[in-house]
């Protein structure tokens, strides 16, 4: 009879906490103890801790409030970070985000040139392939500790008879204020959805295993709703709420 192998040390960690959460130890909203206190309870190290809290945090029993630890997660729970959404004109003209963060970019954004998927040329009403100005930018924001991917799509065909049929346009935000330059009254519409990262999204974001992100669609219309250019956001999901003015 094969001797059965003991369990890696995160597992027992991650087992003996979900034992206490589910026989109510440890109640929905109150603290797990610190990844100090239980590396020194089981004579581990503090990466070795974090393995068996990543397991809880994927089933859903956990979260992780920036700056104030580990709890039980609870259905009534507030998330340490609100984000207003939406887009909002200054007096001077300039189009700048309701969050009011002053976001980075890591690396100046360069167009390139990609062909409409189905589902983007979908929401843009424009036929799949269409040729597209396309930016990627990884940005930051409160000295990195906030990060977000971030991709504009402009089709060509919304730029034929102006002067960035010549030259591309530049990234978003700087984009709204350029489409309204050429005479457009813009206004948002935003689609929201949740969905597991792939790994070089994780890397970029800093995720963790088992958190999910949110993927936000962001259309620019114009008054009789012609979509003029896309926005696909990808942020990290696990310790924030977005709100929206209705």
């Amino acid at each position: 009879m094969p001797v059965e192998k003991p369990k890696p040390r995160y597992k027992q960690i991650a087992d003996h906490l979900r034992e206490g959460i589910l026989s109510g130890t440890y109640p929905a909203g109150q603290p797990l103890p610190s990844e100090e206190s239980l590396a020194k309870q089981y004579g581990v190290t503090r990466p070795t801790v974090r393995q068996g809290i990543a397991e809880l945090r994927a089933a859903g029993l956990v979260e992780v409030m920036m700056g104030r630890g580990m709890f039980v997660r609870s259905p009534h729970s507030r998330p340490s970070l609100t984000r207003p959404r939406g887009v909002r004109r200054e007096p001077d003209g300039r189009y700048v985000e309701a969050d009011g963060l002053r976001w980075d970019d890591a690396e100046e954004p360069v167009a390139t040139r990609t062909d409409a998927p189905l589902a983007l040329a979908d929401l843009l009403r424009i036929p799949p392939g269409e040729p597209m100005y396309t930016y990627d930018a990884l940005q930051t924001a409160d000295r990195g500790r906030l990060r977000q991917l971030r991709r504009t799509y402009v089709p060509f065909s919304v730029l034929l008879g102006t002067k960035f049929e010549e030259q591309a346009p530049p990234p978003a935000p700087h984009l709204y204020t350029a489409l309204a330059e050429l005479g457009h009254e813009l206004h948002f519409t935003e689609y929201i959805r949740t969905r597991m990262p792939l790994p070089d999204q994780a890397q970029a974001l800093r995720l963790p295993d088992g958190v999910p992100m949110f993927q936000i669609l962001r259309v620019t219309l114009t008054t009789d709703d012609k979509p003029l250019a896309l926005e696909e956001f990808h942020v990290p999901g696990d310790d924030l709420e977005l709100a929206y003015p209705l």
